[in-house]
């Protein structure tokens, strides 16, 4: 497959750029944003390149795949995944995939240093007969891929509408360390949206990255933001900006759902004020005609066994959320 015809499978993009020996890399903001990251926050700007599970999907016959990926960031190793007719089949690790840089200076006892650039190849076996093939890529990495080959032909999928998701780390993907595990990646399974996930690692209510984007109109919005900022000094004028920001580049028809913080555990010391501060995002967004919130203290269990490290929440904390989110999208009627 050529890589205009795998752009054709590839969901989660804005736009592509393939390199001179032929891969391909797709990113979901504009050059414009990336810009504002590069000049705001090395951290940000890191994680705003990062492949962020987008899919490769299509409807086929086909009973083999293979495709060559080519690491150029890894912030945390997690997975590439392959999901039958809606079932996560096949789990290829990073930590598996990657050889160890071995000249890395590390404390004793530090996690392993991977070599990066690094690249390799991936083949599946796919059982008999026409099914929904999706494969998720690494969520926290920047993942460069081609040469995508199956033995049969493939159709695109049909979607549903296309959703701009915006969010920090656990909407990019940091905490089940499985790609197919996020919980965007849990809600969109059942949701079928066509969605361009603009979740960044440490990412805040911040009304400078709100531009636009030519060519792209969202049919639905989704925000999940607002963990990272709570103790800062104006943390709700933040996001009152951001929704004046937000309704004022796309208007007040465009359906927004405002996901306010979902519960954490580990600052139990400043739990009272980070109450407060998503208590007053819900007064904040409920504000607007066009936006309808869900309290994301409803959609994970308040325990510490649903989260990696009592902020981002495990696999069992993704598929909760994920799940719970649907049913409050389709009991909203979002």
């Amino acid at each position: 497959m050529t890589n205009e015809e795998l752009k054709n499978f590839y969901f989660g993009a804005y736009s592509f750029e393939e390199t001179e020996d032929g891969w391909l890399q797709a990113f979901q903001y504009t050059k414009e944003q990336m810009e504002y990251f590069k000049g705001a926050f090395d951290f940000w700007y890191e994680r705003c390149t990062a492949t962020t599970a987008k899919t490769i999907e299509m409807i086929t016959e086909a009973t083999e795949l293979s495709f060559e990926y080519r690491f150029i960031w890894l912030g945390s190793p997690d997975s590439f995944e392959l999901a039958i007719d809606g079932q996560i089949t096949k789990i290829a690790y990073v930590k598996d995939l990657l050889k160890e840089d071995e000249t890395a200076d590390k404390p004793q006892g530090a996690p392993p240093a991977w070599k990066i650039p690094q690249e390799g190849k991936i083949r599946w076996e796919l059982p008999a007969g026409k099914k929904s093939v999706v494969i998720y890529l690494p969520a926290d990495a920047t993942i460069l891929v081609r040469n995508l080959k199956i033995n049969a032909a493939a159709e695109r999928p049909a979607k549903n509408c296309k959703v701009l998701w915006l969010g920090d780390s656990i909407t990019q993907g940091y905490g089940p360390l499985r790609s197919g595990m996020i919980y965007v990646s849990v809600a969109n399974r059942l949701l079928n949206y066509d969605v361009i996930n603009q979740g960044i690692g440490g990412y805040i209510y911040d009304k400078k990255s709100i531009l636009a984007m030519d060519g792209y109109r969202p049919d639905k919005i989704i925000v999940a933001l607002g963990t990272n900022q709570f103790w800062s000094e104006s943390p709700l004028k933040d996001v009152e900006e951001f929704y004046e920001a937000l309704t004022g580049l796309y208007g007040t028809e465009i359906p927004i759902l405002c996901i306010s913080p979902v519960w954490r555990g580990d600052r139990p010391e400043e739990y009272d004020k980070f109450v407060s501060f998503c208590e007053g995002v819900k007064r904040i967004a409920a504000g607007y005609g066009n936006v309808t919130v869900v309290d994301g203290f409803t959609l994970i269990p308040h325990l510490n066994e649903y989260y990696l490290d009592g902020l981002h929440p495990n696999c069992l904390g993704t598929e909760n959320y994920g799940r719970n989110l649907v049913e409050a999208i389709r009991k909203a009627g979002f």
